[in-house]
């Protein structure tokens, strides 16, 4: 079904919901600052890695340690986003957070670098607890369904501009005051952003029918099942379910841009400036791609189905461009405009998600969401680090990468011809 009297897509749309809604301009707050803090801390994180070993594939470890985790705990994860509350649970893992950022101050030395997996790895698995239940809320918070569109674009937005600002700073603080710097800043976000949740007042009530949380509900494996039976149920909301894993075939760019960084454009012999700026490319890309997705849709599902297919061809066509880039700044050109495809993509199909499924079910669907993509993400990147510790050209990978883009874009177009215009 299309929306009726679909709101208008524009900076003052985005201005509109954040002046109106206070709970909600509480979390996108939380966002912005958590996020900040996480893009100067990748930068810096990834740079220690290839100081410390030399070798691409440490960069490959840390990104499945960032990505992997999330796929095991998943099932537990969605399961207590639909068990307890949401909020409490995404403070917990805040606060849990700022310790652990903490703790990458000590890794000094190359043989300290297991702390670094350690940490990375808890890490992922606080972000499993947090990130579905965010997603899940907004439904809540946002009571017009036709402004779910724009808060999720709002959302995808701010992360592009995270990205952006915090991967372009994330290489100037490194470079002026060092990584204890970056450390503390991510750190200090964490405990801001528990704060801005701590003062939301948005009501749940996914769980008020259901009995107490208990420990052994940890290990009953019905709401699990009952999940995947939900999703399985509609051929629609399975396709959709399985766009983010699409998308993380392209994921090999977590590994490829800090290598093209460090070895294919360094500026001044330094790697950090350029991985930067590739980072930044890539916010800047999932701004474009986040803004333009409303002015594309204009809230109309049918064209959100339609311009899954068009974010993944342009993603593919920008990363098998990039392994030709003459210079620094037109692989930046080629970055943003890959992120361009594959921010629409998270866009339309959150929304979709949004649409189609029951709050009751919203932190198990959301669980497996990024799992999937985290999981193909994760094979990848790996696979990516290895090939290019093997000697691989780092620039034909990124054509294959781009390659790899086309499968979800053949597989996606032929479910939803089998759906039909409904998309069901």
């Amino acid at each position: 079904m299309e929306a009726a009297g679909a709101p208008s897509f524009s900076f003052a749309a985005y201005l509109r919901l954040l002046g109106e809604n206070r709970d909600f301009r509480l979390l996108w707050s939380a966002q912005v600052v958590s996020e900040l803090g996480d893009w100067l801390y990748a930068v810096a994180v990834y740079s220690l890695l290839l100081q410390l070993t030399g070798k691409a594939e440490s960069v490959g470890i840390a990104v499945v340690l960032q990505l992997l985790p999330q796929v095991l705990v998943a099932p537990t994860a969605g399961v207590l986003n639909d068990r307890l509350n949401r909020r409490a649970l995404m403070i917990a893992a805040d606060l849990a957070r700022l310790f652990i950022v903490l703790g990458m101050m000590l890794v000094t030395t190359a043989d300290m670098v297991w702390l670094v997996w350690i940490l990375l790895f808890t890490e992922t698995v606080m972000w499993a607890l947090f990130e579905p239940g965010r997603t899940a809320l907004i439904p809540n918070i946002v009571a017009s369904r036709d402004k779910l569109l724009v808060a999720n674009a709002l959302s995808s937005s701010t992360w592009a501009i995270n990205l952006a600002l915090g991967s372009g700073l994330g290489g100037l603080v490194l470079w002026k005051f060092g990584r204890t710097s970056v450390f503390v800043i991510n750190a200090v976000s964490f405990g801001i952003s528990a704060l801005l949740l701590a003062a939301m007042r948005v009501r749940e009530t996914h769980a008020e029918n259901l009995p107490p949380f208990r420990l052994r509900c940890l290990f009953d494996f019905k709401p699990i099942w009952d999940g995947i039976q939900y999703v399985r149920g509609h051929a629609g909301r399975l396709s959709t379910l399985l766009v983010k894993a699409g998308m993380g075939l392209t994921g090999a760019h977590w590994v490829l841009l800090p290598v093209f960084g460090e070895r294919v454009f360094p500026i001044e012999g330094s790697g950090a400036l350029s991985m930067s700026l590739l980072f930044s490319a890539r916010g800047v890309g999932a701004f474009i791609g986040s803004f333009a997705s409303g002015y594309w849709a204009k809230n109309e599902e049918r064209r959100m189905r339609a311009g899954i297919t068009f974010a993944f061809l342009v993603t593919a066509a920008a990363y098998a461009a990039l392994g030709f880039a003459p210079t620094l700044w037109v692989a930046c050109v080629y970055v943003a405009i890959g992120h361009a495809g594959s921010s629409m993509a998270w866009v339309f199909s959150t929304t979709l998600l949004h649409k189609m499924t029951d709050d009751e079910f919203r932190g198990r669907v959301f669980s497996a969401d990024f799992a999937g993509l985290f999981l193909t993400m994760s094979a990848v990147s790996f696979a990516a680090g290895e090939l290019v510790d093997l000697g691989a050209d780092v620039r034909l990978l990124a054509v294959c990468s781009g390659a790899m883009g086309l499968i979800p874009a053949v597989f996606w177009r032929m479910a939803q011809r089998k759906a039909g215009p409904s998309g069901a």
